[in-house]
């Protein structure tokens, strides 16, 4: 047997391997759209992480999130030693935490139940320290680079729009942007137009799209289908897009 075919062989066990770790692992809503059988390997250090890097972590104490948001919405309990799958991101919620993403692969925090790890820098007074997590890994492709949930986001950029928009802003987290939203969609929805819904800014978390949902919109996307963990952080001109990347999404469900 030549060496090639026995490392080709080492190389398809290993895939293997972390495949059966994956499925065995619990996998959080920020990663709902990523493919992760296009990952080969785990890389354990000597890496700079990048906003929407995908980790395989271990929690090693619980803290404020002591429940992890799963692929299909539903939030389950966490035990220290338990292995999840998440993604970097910076977050600023002035109720719960500042953080950011870590310049190595160094231990840091599951700072947002959907699945966002970070580097918590400070927190509002009336949450607990967030839950330590220990990263074991990067997830990487056969291509060397890290899997990043901008290379699997389900919506592209449009030049066109859909014929009327409302948008809904406020200054802050929980002054009832959703709440008004969901209003807007249940009664336009029982006026008979149809509706579809987008969550441009916040932390990855189902919870803003299932109100949708429940009030009536036909299709409800948020940033993470644009490939986004968070939206702390991001440049001005990727923002930009994202309303033209959540149209097309509602184009083709009409």
């Amino acid at each position: 047997m030549l060496v090639q075919e026995i490392t080709s062989i080492d190389t398809a066990a290993r895939s293997a391997r972390l495949q059966d770790r994956l499925t065995a692992a619990k996998r959080a809503f920020t990663t709902r759209n990523v493919d992760l059988a296009a990952a080969t390997r785990l890389v354990r250090s000597g890496w700079r992480p990048e906003p929407g890097d995908l980790i395989l972590a271990r929690v090693i104490r619980l803290g404020q999130h002591r429940r992890l948001e799963n692929i299909h919405g539903r939030r389950g309990d966490l035990y220290v030693g338990d292995e999840i799958i998440v993604a970097f991101g910076n977050r600023y919620a002035p109720d719960q935490f500042e953080a950011y993403v870590p310049q190595s692969l160094e231990p840091c925090h599951l700072v947002a139940g959907g699945g966002v790890a970070a580097l918590a820098v400070n927190r509002h007074a009336a949450v607990k320290a967030p839950t330590d997590i220990e990263v074991i890994g990067v997830l990487v492709g056969e291509n060397g680079r890290a899997l990043n949930l901008r290379d699997f986001a389900t919506v592209q950029p449009a030049s066109d729009r859909p014929p009327l928009v409302i948008a809904v802003v406020g200054s802050s987290m929980n002054a009832g942007k959703t709440t008004t939203v969901a209003g807007l969609v249940h009664g336009l929805t029982r006026a008979g137009f149809r509706v579809g819904a987008a969550k441009l800014t916040g932390t990855g978390s189902g919870g803003d799209l299932w109100t949708m949902r429940d009030a009536g919109a036909e299709l409800a996307v948020d940033f993470t289908d644009a490939g986004h963990a968070s939206t702390f952080g991001v440049a001005a001109t990727i923002w930009a897009q994202l309303p033209a990347r959540c149209w097309p999404v509602w184009r083709r469900n009409r």
